[in-house]
């Protein structure tokens, strides 16, 4: 059979449709709109993965992160962390992040500004929101180097 026998939504389309995500009914480029934040959010997380990588740690990710909030445990060898990374709409420093991980074991926030160049390294929190640039979080530009230099001050 031909590929076009098999996916005929797919085929009877034109390639502009497809694109656009028309061919399915969803948004972006034909991928469905929950999906895509997802997408964008694990290219942060393999941002950092390959940041630290190259710095020397090991990095080990749930296949599932459902229950447990962590989106890597990472090990300098003695010692193992639980980091959570996620990103947010960059408004300013002055903004509120909401601890979604109470009771939980993670060590550590690493938070992106999705809409401009930098992020912030935070020490999990203790209460229900604290301000971006409080004291003991390190801002970072998103580079590597920035990012490892403020990933080591916390």
């Amino acid at each position: 059979m031909k590929p076009e026998q098999y996916f005929p939504h797919i085929f009877n389309k034109d390639l502009g449709s497809f694109l656009n995500g028309r061919a399915y009914g969803h948004g972006f480029r034909g991928t469905a709109i929950g999906t895509h934040q997802v997408l964008k959010s694990s290219s942060f997380e393999s941002r950092v993965i390959s940041w630290l990588m190259q710095y020397g740690w090991q990095i080990f990710t749930p296949v599932l992160d459902n229950s447990h909030q962590t989106d890597m445990l990472i090990s300098d060898v003695p010692h193992y962390y639980r980091i959570q990374v996620k990103t947010i709409d960059a408004k300013s420093d002055d903004q509120h992040v909401e601890n979604k991980w109470k009771g939980s074991q993670i060590d550590c926030v690493i938070h992106f500004a999705r809409n401009s160049n930098w992020g912030y390294v935070i020490p999990a929190l203790t209460e229900s929101n604290r301000k971006l640039s409080a004291d003991g979080h390190v801002k970072f530009l998103q580079t590597r180097n920035e990012f490892l230099k403020a990933f080591h001050k916390v």
